[in-house]
């Protein structure tokens, strides 16, 4: 038969391999400690912060704009923390996925109260800032009852949920064998 190969092949459901002859790149436990030392628990409080200024300005705009308050931007609110928090915290420990959640659980609920601040200094003609200023602890009972509600309290726990795992820093195979090599050397080969 035409083009139809006469070699046999001895593995006849299996792909050719495209990589190389399968010994992983050297890597050592400094490899590892680079990997730790890298991690900036500063750099990511700044830019989640800044992320999160930047959400409630961008909220209270498309709301203004619209005429609407879309409760699920809380959702974008989570998924913006966790990128920025991976790329600039490059954390591969328990804290930034923790910070992320507790960031995004925070901001939820600040966002939800500037942008009420927002929409109630619009109905009566001031500023946002002058609304907050005006926040008494009467009013904070009101805002719980009136404009917080369920809808908002499940965003802001699934904004945590993306917030918390998409935090953590994507390592290679060589960086996570590092990784744990590096961690080996610490504990003296215990567990």
């Amino acid at each position: 038969m035409p083009g139809v190969s006469k070699e046999k092949n001895p593995h006849p459901l299996r792909l050719r391999r495209k990589h190389g002859e399968g010994k992983s790149p050297p890597v050592t436990a400094a490899d590892g400690a680079r990997l730790v030392k890298a991690q900036s628990l500063r750099n990511a409080i700044v830019a989640s912060l800044i992320t999160f200024i930047a959400f409630c300005l961008v909220w209270i705009a498309l709301s203004g704009t619209t005429g609407r308050v879309f409760a699920w931007m809380t959702v974008l609110l989570g998924v913006g923390l966790g990128v920025v928090i991976r790329a600039t915290g490059r954390g591969i420990d328990w804290r930034f996925p923790l910070l992320a959640a507790g960031m995004a659980l925070g901001g939820s609920v600040v966002s939800n109260i500037v942008l009420a601040a927002s929409t109630t200094a619009s109905e009566y003609g001031t500023g946002t800032l002058d609304i907050l200023r005006a926040v008494t602890g009467m009013t904070w009972p009101v805002f719980f009852e009136e404009v917080w509600n369920v809808a908002d309290g499940f965003y802001a726990f699934v904004a945590a949920a993306f917030a918390a795992f998409l935090a953590p820093r994507r390592l290679s195979r060589s960086e996570r064998f590092a990784l744990r090599l590096w961690r080996e050397q610490r504990s003296d080969g215990h567990q």
